[in-house]
């Protein structure tokens, strides 16, 4: 995908680095001279401009962007960026970066926002879930990195679609601990049937990534969840 940021600051050049290394084309909007170090993410694209401005974007091409990330540390920068993005180029997916939890509130559709979020991880996190049906998506590490906690959403073809909780056989150390279904937050109980569409929420030891993402997929693992 084309990912556009806004902000190349040291949250920015963070996001920007883990976008491209997942295989994503990434553009670095920045509107700070002092912050503007192509040479610190060389495999992105850069342009000094700022983008609360119409002209910068329609310069920048942020219309083929797939997806546009405001990233500034400033609010009322991230704001007017995701509403030109949305209102202004129809882009598809934006998430914008929340400074201050107060201002949160603002943070919605109608200011053209899909995902507002507060850290790195979260924003690779939101722009992935646009994509990654079917793939164990990293959400935040856990206990200083001895454990983290995941993201998959169950596609259509998925052979636990239909099945209950009890029949996931999960690794020892890996854990199902709710599962987002629309609006709504299931704990999941073992009489639990999974429906196509299902986010599930995995807390699991470091390393174990690759076994879980084995499990919902159907190849056999350890135990059983009771």
């Amino acid at each position: 995908m084309r990912i556009g940021i806004a902000g190349a600051g040291a949250v920015g050049r963070s996001v920007a680095r883990e976008l491209i290394g997942d295989g994503h084309r990434v553009l670095l909007i920045e509107r700070n001279p002092a912050h503007y170090e192509p040479h610190s993410v060389p495999e992105a694209e850069w342009l000094l401009a700022d983008s609360c401005e119409l002209s910068a974007l329609q310069e920048c091409g942020i219309e083929i962007c797939d997806v546009v990330i405001a990233a500034t540390g400033d609010d009322k920068a991230n704001l007017a960026t995701a509403l030109l993005a949305k209102a202004e180029f129809g882009v598809a997916r934006v998430v914008a970066r929340v400074n201050n939890a107060r201002n949160e509130p603002l943070f919605t559709e109608d200011w053209g926002i899909d995902v507002a979020v507060s850290t790195p991880r979260a924003m690779v996190a939101a722009v992935e879930g646009a994509i990654d049906v079917g793939h164990l998506v990293p959400l935040m590490g856990l206990r200083r990195g001895q454990a983290s906690l995941t993201k998959l959403t169950l596609p259509d073809d998925n052979p636990l679609i239909g099945r209950k909780v009890c029949d996931i056989e999960l690794p020892e150390g890996a854990a199902l601990v709710a599962v987002l279904r629309g609006d709504g937050v299931i704990l999941p109980r073992a009489a639990d049937e999974l429906r196509a569409g299902d986010e599930m929420l995995f807390a699991a030891a470091s390393g174990m990534d690759d076994r879980v993402r084995a499990v919902v997929h159907g190849v056999p693992a350890g135990r059983r969840m009771h």
